[in-house]
């Protein structure tokens, strides 16, 4: 059959836990789950095109224009929470264009809303299991006998009705395919401190058995590529993309030391020249972990570290000390590795002199880059599963179905106010990037001009502004009324593209 895979463009949202500025500049990433879903329908037999909307700065109508002219049988989506809205008006507009086309969406929203997500008759068929089983026999079912019952992990509707067949078998990621970045706009993707192209993601393990009560991963169960597979697909990202650095997106990526050590060491014994970032818990490296992770080429490592109080550490469920923090990033920055620390605004019990301590530990760690985020009861955490006992309201299913606006979500945990919040974030982002000797050593560190212009503009939009305004919108002409700042704006609108 005919697939074709799109991944929408998407605006901004209320409820979403990055401020609106750090959003905007944080990454162009590749749309890895649809990729992964077209690699497996092309190992099934079927032909696939892969329409990254987003990054080509494609709208609706280029996109049917594409469509029309290659005719597929099915189309294919990746459903978000945040993002489902958006998709489903794409959906809409996609589906009223392309007659007698069959649609169908997966993603993880899937897993947490299955019906809900199906409930609109624009969508034919939903994915609620990987799509590693489901989509191939979806396929074969829409070929030949239509006997969608026998499709695992699948929703759609008969007879009027929503049917839910059986779950099916829980894969094994070692079995996937690679992603087929053959599709893939590779040359245009970047994250804010990227310093090679071209640039890739790349995931070698499911799931995260730690507890953090604030992600959506926490306790479920770890499902790691071996260290073959592993190195093999980051062989082909260089040979056959062109790739020249990575960011491995794993929840945590050195929660296996001995994995770890194997994957690094065959990075090396191949000699594949790449830069690489990854995700890793602050007692998950050591020493020898860090010499041989730079030898393999890791340039950056994002640590978890949420909090300057060892009390809200506690109250998260981290299960890391202040010293910890303090001796990993000492032993981080000795082997030449970039330290970028993920921070929480809003957690529980945070007050505004908790977070004045975690904004003066964030400084007293000369991190190379922070991220300060809301914390918010994301679908799956433990902090939506306590808000939902409480209230008995679930936001999420019921923006899904239509019924609540977009709407930053409460916070019964802390007395801090929403607007407190985005407030003391964006601070504490200035507070961080406005020292002097920050900002002289990330000028004398940048590798190109596009580099430059990320952080340059991303700087001045976060110390000025939080919205991207039309000059033809009244709120813009408030903003604007000085005639020097009107003129200021739309130079730096032409010029502050990040990617």
């Amino acid at each position: 059959m005919k697939v074709a895979l799109v991944f929408n463009s998407f605006s901004y949202k209320l409820h979403e836990e990055n401020l609106r500025i750090v959003q905007r500049y944080f990454g162009l990433f590749p749309p890895l789950s649809l990729a992964w879903v077209a690699g497996i329908a092309e190992k099934a037999g079927h032909e696939v095109d892969l329409i990254d909307a987003r990054t080509l700065r494609l709208s609706p109508d280029d996109v049917l224009k594409r469509l029309r002219k290659t005719k597929p049988d099915v189309l294919g989506f990746m459903m978000t929470t945040y993002m489902f809205r958006e998709t489903l008006d794409w959906i809409r507009y996609l589906r009223d264009g392309l007659p007698g086309v069959k649609v169908m969406v997966g993603g993880y929203n899937l897993r947490v809303y299955p019906k809900e997500s199906v409930t609109p008759p624009e969508i034919d068929f939903g994915c609620f299991n990987s799509a590693y089983h489901t989509v191939p026999r979806l396929l074969e079912e829409l070929e030949g006998g239509r006997n969608f019952d026998d499709v695992p992990g699948l929703i759609y509707r008969k007879n009027g009705s929503l049917v839910q067949t059986d779950y099916g078998e829980d894969p094994d990621f070692e079995n996937y395919p690679f992603p087929a970045r053959h599709l893939l706009p590779n040359e245009l993707y970047a994250e804010f401190p990227t310093e090679r192209k071209n640039f890739s993601v790349i995931v070698t393990s499911k799931g995260c058995p730690m507890k953090c009560i604030f992600c959506e991963a926490g306790q479920t169960r770890y499902n790691p590529r071996s260290v073959k597979t592993v190195v093999d697909e980051v062989e082909e990202c260089y040979n056959k993309h062109g790739i020249r650095e990575l960011d491995f997106f794993d929840y945590e990526f050195a929660i296996l030391r001995k994995r770890t050590l194997e994957i690094c060491k065959e990075i090396q014994r191949r000699k594949i020249d790449i830069l690489w970032a990854c995700r890793a818990r602050i007692d998950s490296v050591d020493d020898e972990l860090l010499r041989e992770m730079k030898a393999a080429g890791c340039g950056r490592i994002y640590f978890g570290i949420e909090s300057g109080s060892q009390e809200d550490l506690d109250k998260m469920k981290k299960g890391i000390t202040l010293e910890q923090i303090r001796e990993t990033i000492r032993l981080t920055k000795k082997h030449g590795i970039r330290a970028l620390g993920f921070f929480l605004i809003g957690g529980p019990g945070d007050t505004r002199a908790s977070i004045e301590r975690t904004i003066k530990f964030a400084k007293s760690l000369n991190l190379d880059y922070v991220q300060f985020s809301k914390v918010t009861a994301k679908p799956l955490t433990t902090l939506w599963r306590d808000l939902v006992a409480e209230s008995g309201y679930d936001y999420w299913r019921e923006y899904i179905l239509g019924n609540a606006e977009e709407a930053a979500l409460p916070r019964p945990w802390t007395e801090l106010t929403n607007d407190e919040i985005d407030e003391i974030a964006k601070k504490a982002y200035i507070d961080y990037h406005s020292r002097p000797f920050f900002l002289l050593k990330h000028t004398l560190q940048v590798r190109s001009f596009d580099e430059f212009k990320r952080k340059f503009f991303a700087f001045l939009e976060m110390c000025f502004r939080q919205e991207r305004i039309s000059t033809a919108d009244p709120k813009f002409q408030a903003y604007g009324e000085n005639k020097g700042k009107l003129d200021w704006y739309k130079k730096i609108s032409k010029w502050s593209q990040p990617f």
